[in-house]
């Protein structure tokens, strides 16, 4: 009898679109390796392919049979390689992927991937799987516990799934189903798991994770109940969470902001525009006012908060003088950073019926915005030279005895010559500002 161990398969994820889809791809590779895969980087070498895709961006399902297409050699040469679209264009497109693209193996939306070796196994016996429901069982429940290899100093963690907000423009209610929390003990516990591993800092994730409301001790907790919880952890120095919504920033939230001191002094707060018309034609149920209200709050309890916001342009109707109030909206607020978009259609969506405002008038706004927040953003970075700020150190630098990590506020800060090790936090003093980072010496 043999005693070597079969090779194991190899298994090559690419990753589209959001933080959460990083954190899904992450359980989805540790769901396949109770089936034996390892993660390999290259497709030319992989036994399974799983696209994990996003459907937010423009012709989301057009890139990702675009890249379908690609494989059709690869999967010629090894009849065997099996192809898998995950993810929210696997939600949306269900059956239509296999009917396109005849090569695709498996199909699963982001609310069953805990169904992955099931679907694999079925696979290997020739036989196509498809799985875009809503399961009533919980799948993080489902998913085996993480493996306990070392981790990075950083790591995303899912609390919260799916919206019931239905902006105009917004897929995600449809691929990702109604808000969803998951329990604290259920959290706190892949925390500590995390932080055991070697995790410093903790980014809790959600399509609106300001609306958490996980079942604990007592009843639903808030997400600021949970920060203060997470806080207690040993070993644990940072917090963050992403994205939030502007109705869902409780009182108790923006009091953590200025009272936990873990709860680093970073917010993403998209607004999406600056004109009200906009506002509530997009179904954003806040105001300018409110939400440059909120902020003011907010910026009361943590004066040094750093902003980031979220921005379409072009939005169907928009006018230059709805755009303008953007502008006025960016300049009051002093962001950080943005991220900023043109609008382009959704189908199913209430605004991809409505009346499109030309491309070359979008790109003209989309180009004067950006310039807008590159400049607050310089200003901001600039702001930073001779301040001393606390840096969780990532990763080596591109050159000798140089690393890299982030501030506080989520700067990327290089130190030369840094006599620290991977994980640690460090005092470091800024000396130089560049266009998308930061230099320092350590204190």
């Amino acid at each position: 009898m043999s005693d070597l161990k079969p090779a194991p398969k190899k298994l090559f994820i690419k990753t589209y679109g959001c933080q959460m889809n990083v954190y899904d791809s992450e359980r989805m590779a540790e769901a396949l390796g109770g089936q034996g895969y390892v993660e390999t980087q290259s497709p030319d070498d992989a036994d399974m392919i799983l696209l994990n895709t996003c459907h937010i961006r423009e012709k989301a399902a057009e890139k990702v049979y675009s890249e379908l297409g690609r494989y059709k050699g690869l999967k010629a040469e090894k009849p065997d390689l099996k192809i898998g679209v995950a993810g929210c264009v696997a939600q949306a497109e269900g059956a239509e992927i296999m009917r396109r693209q005849p090569l695709v193996d498996l199909v699963v939306g982001p609310q069953s991937y805990h169904r992955l070796p099931e679907m694999e196994a079925k696979t290997r016996q020739g036989v196509t799987a498809l799985d875009t429901d809503f399961p009533e069982e919980d799948k993080f429940e489902r998913l085996k516990s993480r493996p306990k290899a070392a981790r990075g100093p950083t790591a995303f963690l899912t609390v919260q799934e799916g919206c019931d907000k239905f902006c105009a423009f917004c897929v995600v209610p449809y691929t990702r189903g109604a808000e969803v929390s998951r329990p604290v003990a259920q959290v706190l516990a892949e925390a500590r798991d995390l932080v055991a591993r070697g995790v410093r800092e903790i980014t809790l994730l959600g399509q609106n994770v300001n609306a958490y409301h996980g079942a604990g001790a007592g009843g639903d907790w808030s997400l600021a109940q949970l920060v203060r919880a997470l806080a207690e952890i040993d070993g644990l120095a940072r917090i963050r969470y992403t994205t939030s919504h502007p109705n869902d920033m409780g009182d108790d939230l923006i009091a953590a902001h200025g009272e936990c001191d873990k709860l680093m002094p970073y917010l993403h707060l998209p607004v999406q525009a600056g004109s009200d018309r906009i506002l509530k034609r997009m179904n954003r149920a806040h105001t300018a006012e409110s939400y440059l209200k909120l902020i003011e709050r907010l910026r009361e309890v943590r004066p040094d908060l750093h902003l980031s916001g979220d921005f379409i342009v072009g939005f169907p109707e928009e006018t230059e003088a709805d755009f303008q109030a953007t502008l006025d909206l960016i300049r009051e607020a002093r962001y950080g950073t943005a991220f900023s978009f043109k609008y382009s259609t959704r189908p199913g969506t209430p605004a991809a019926e409505r009346a499109q405002v030309a491309e070359d008038v979008k790109s003209d706004r989309l180009q004067r915005l950006q310039a807008l927040v590159s400049q607050q953003q310089r200003e901001l970075q600039d702001a930073m030279v001779g301040r001393d700020v606390s840096v969780l150190f990532e990763k080596a630098g591109r050159l000798p005895g140089q690393m890299g990590g982030k501030s506080e506020y989520l700067h990327a800060v290089h130190v030369a010559d840094a006599d620290v090790a991977r994980g640690e936090i460090a005092r470091v003093r800024i000396t130089d500002s560049a266009a998308n980072s930061l230099a320092g010496v350590l204190v």
